[in-house]
């Protein structure tokens, strides 16, 4: 044991094993420590402290009790600074998914040409460059569209109050130009237009009030100039942890699928021509499916009717043509139940295939069967809502899970969909994404096709806004019954349909009318579904259970009733309910006054307007990424940092970042090359020594331990404590060296030593890298004191301290360094 304890780069040096040897006094009984995952333990220590003070005094003599009683109180009474460590580990841990591990530096590499690559493919499609054309984006404001009171974003000023554009005379001219003016907390500041519109952005926050904080001041610009580096360390930690993302989907391989003999018959099947933007999307999915062997991670991101559902059948027959399971997961019954439909029609010429629908409508007997089937493998494809994410749906061999609508799924469908994309492919269907969804597709982080082209039947659907008004309700409902068409109705809540319901039944006496909302019994909610699709209901009354999934070639009148109740992508879903035939459609959308209504909700309002043709879901989606801002997309954490400087100049700070992305990484370093050259070396005291079970494993396991990552060495100290109670200081000089090392090498520090009052950190960092961490630490005395030159960091301490308060002040500005540095880089 005593050469692996002081083999090269170890903290024990031979001297103090030896002396260590020398001291022990074995128990016969071998008790090893239960080093397994635990919950920390470091925030509970008044109430540990009778229980380690029994630990310590069990099986000693009264003095030697009494002894170590008194110093268990004294240390125990405060938190250490391996505590507070601790504690910090445990709450950056829960964070994140603690289910990935680390990527080396060395496989990172491999990678990041791909992710360059990725980021690219992703600007263009999305943004319709079919071109090889590099994209260049600009989220600068245009002077001309700002209005007087806007408030606008100077790069380097800071955040001002637009006034208006006036001519005036420059000093060394006779010729009056253009300003724009901009009103400061200490003045007014004017601008020539055209430098105005390289330097200015509008400025929008993730929330309905736009109004900032404070405005900038124009001869201090200190106070902006902090808040602009507090954005931009937030977004180049977010990229370096996006990143470290992106690379463990790559990392995870399954067998390339083969190309099944059958799909061309089963393509045939397709009645219609593709449009070319259904055709690309086809080859994108084969591609994932056949040539790759990452799992897919797509999102299909197209108008309702554009196609997109057939993107899927063939994906799920390319992959039960091999054996796996296919699971489709719809957000409502309605939809599940269309989707399940659609797949058992498509294919019935298949009788080997077998298709089941999970889902409240089935009995307790009908869903246990189902349940079995999938176990055992006896059902192929899967439809169902969220019951299909629970944990008593076992699958016996997955391979493919398409989720249609994934905003509509709440957070925890989300995280357990999130946890499929590791182990199976995955292909999102979506006319509206999430922002978040759409930041990824934007930044290439995620692979995407769009579906812009609508098909050569679609036409237009004609969308009326106006104050609520029942004669233009009627009137609506006339024109379409009519011409023999069908009306949907929608209402934000269930509670105003019955009163909807009369006013219809005394209008349109000889009418069939119905209602459908998500609280009626299933099979009530079936019929009426069924017999609206048939046309025996003429009109509809319903709750946005019919956002997704109905698809009646007959119904092409909806009217919205309250619609500032609903979001921008709600109104998009639920617009493209009309529409699906030959037939001219119309959407109806009622406010009730417009002075009622928010900001925000004008806003949506205004943007559904201007996205009134075909194929536009996607920069419906934009705007609603405007809109909603970036609560949705990083978190209420990062929805501060958008805050600080807008979401128009974040969001170019954002892509500039990812356009260096390799430049912020922290590159790791073995634990075992790390030296620590600080000459102490404590003998531990014989009453510690005397109560520990078998000493030399557990040192010999807090080595492991620190050589696994910081977790593991965390992981080993609350249990090391948990058992013996808080360490005596010579202990916790060996424990500081060992988080010193561990932390060092993931900053990638390979050597720490000291000469006089000078501390020296040989580091592989870049200086950007030691910028971007320094300038994210807490403490300004640490972050003060370091100096980069060269791969060397230097601190120049006032005086020359002893060698166990040199070793406090490395640990602490490790610390500081360590926290400093993006999550997923660490654990």
């Amino acid at each position: 044991m005593a050469p692996a304890i002081a083999s090269v780069g170890s903290i024990f040096v031979p001297e103090y094993v030896a002396s260590l040897s020398r001291s022990l006094k074995l128990s016969s009984s071998t008790c090893v420590l239960p080093f397994s995952t635990v919950k920390c333990h470091c925030q509970n220590r008044k109430s540990r402290l009778s229980l380690i003070t029994n630990v310590y005094t069990e099986g000693l003599s009264e003095s030697q009790a009494a002894q170590t009683k008194k110093w268990t109180e004294k240390l125990a009474a405060e938190p250490d600074a391996i505590s507070i460590l601790n504690e910090r580990i445990c709450r950056e841990r829960g964070n994140r998914d603690s289910s990935r591990t680390v990527m080396d530096s060395q496989e990172a590499e491999k990678y990041i040409q791909l992710v360059k690559e990725q980021q690219q493919r992703g600007l263009q499609k999305l943004k319709g460059e079919r071109g090889g054309n590099t994209v260049e984006f600009n989220y600068k404001v245009d002077p001309y569209t700002l209005r007087s009171g806007d408030y606008v974003v100077h790069k380097k000023v800071g955040i001002g109050r637009f006034v208006g554009i006036k001519y005036d005379v420059p000093k060394d001219s006779t010729e009056p130009i253009e300003y724009v003016f901009i009103d400061y907390a200490d003045g007014m500041a004017k601008l020539p237009v055209k430098q105005a519109s390289r330097v200015l952005y509008r400025y929008n926050l993730p929330n309905e009030t736009k109004k900032p904080r404070a405005l900038s001041k124009l001869n201090d610009t200190s106070t902006w100039e902090r808040r602009r580096i507090k954005g931009k360390i937030a977004i180049q930690k977010m990229v370096v942890d996006l990143m470290e993302l992106y690379l463990h989907r790559l990392r995870q391989k399954r067998p390339p699928y083969p190309k099944s003999p059958g799909m061309i018959d089963f393509v045939a099947q397709f009645p219609y021509e593709p449009t070319p933007d259904q055709k690309q999307a086809f080859i994108d999915v084969e591609k994932d499916l056949t040539e790759r062997e990452t799992p897919m991670d797509r999102l299909i991101c197209g108008d309702v009717g554009f196609g997109k559902t057939e993107v899927a059948l063939r994906a799920i027959f390319c992959v039960v043509s091999a054996g796996k399971q296919a699971m489709v997961l719809a957000p409502t019954i309605v939809l599940a139940k269309q989707h399940f439909d659609v797949i058992s029609e498509r294919f019935s010429r298949y009788p080997h295939i077998k298709v089941g629908l999970l889902s409240r409508f089935q009995t307790k007997a009908e869903k246990e069967k189902y349940l079995s089937m999938i176990k055992h493998g006896h059902l192929d494809i899967i439809v169902g809502t969220h019951a299909l994410l629970g944990n008593r749906v076992v699958y016996n061999n997955l391979g493919l899970l398409v989720v249609d609508e994934e905003q509509r799924f709440g957070v925890k469908q989300k995280e357990k969909i999130a946890s499929f994309k590791t182990s199976v492919d995955v292909l999102t269907l979506s006319a509206t994404p999430i922002p978040r969804t759409l930041y990824l597709a934007l930044t290439g982080f995620r692979d995407a096709s769009l579906i812009s082209t609508p098909p050569p039947e679609r036409v237009p659907i004609k969308t009326h806004l106006s104050a609520y008004s029942e004669e233009k309700i009627l009137s609506a409902i006339k024109f379409e019954l009519d011409r023999g068409g069908q009306v949907f109705f929608v209402l934000p809540r269930i509670k105003g349909l019955e009163e909807v319901m009369q006013f219809l039944e005394q209008s349109f006496p000889n009418v069939e009318i119905a209602m459908a909302h998500g609280k009626q019994y299933s099979k009530q909610l079936e019929e009426t579904m069924e017999k609206f699709a048939q046309g025996e209901i003429k009109i509809l009354i319903c709750t946005n259970i019919v956002e997704s999934g109905l698809d009646i070639q007959n119904a092409n009148t909806i009217i919205i009733q309250d619609v500032q109740q609903f979001g921008l992508a709600q109104l998009y879903q639920l617009r493209g309910r009309v529409g699906r035939a030959d037939k001219e459609a119309y959407a109806h959308l009622f406010y009730p006054d417009k002075s009622l209504l928010s900001d925000q909700a004008l806003e949506r309002l205004a943007a559904l307007e201007e996205c009134r043709d075909l194929g536009q879901g996607f920069q419906l989606a934009e705007k609603d990424m405007g809109i909603r801002g970036f609560g949705n997309i990083f978190g209420e954490q990062q929805t501060g940092d958008v805050g600080n400087v807008g979401i128009d100049l974040f969001f170019e700070m954002l892509f500039e970042s990812l356009s260096k992305v390799e430049e912020h990484r922290v590159v790791s370093v073995p634990y075992q090359t790390v030296q620590l050259d600080i000459k102490i070396s404590p003998h531990l005291p014989s009453e510690y020594i005397n109560y520990l079970e078998n000493p030399m494993e557990i040192i010999s396991k807090a080595e492991r331990a620190a050589e696994k990552d910081i977790w593991s060495l965390m992981q080993f100290t609350e249990n090391l404590r948990r058992q013996y109670g808080k360490e005596p200081p010579s202990m916790e000089i060996l424990l500081k060296k060992l988080y010193v090392r561990r932390m060092a090498a993931d900053l990638g520090i390979t050597r720490i030593y000291a000469l006089g009052k000078m501390v020296g950190m040989e580091t592989n960092m870049s200086k950007k890298v030691f910028k971007l961490v320094t300038e994210s630490m807490a403490s300004d005395v640490h972050r003060n004191s370091l100096v980069f030159k060269e791969n060397l960091i230097t601190a120049e301490l006032l005086l020359e301290l002893p060698r166990e308060q040199l070793l406090n002040w490395i640990f602490q500005c490790s610390a500081e360094l360590h926290a400093s540095l993006p999550a997923l880089v660490k654990y």
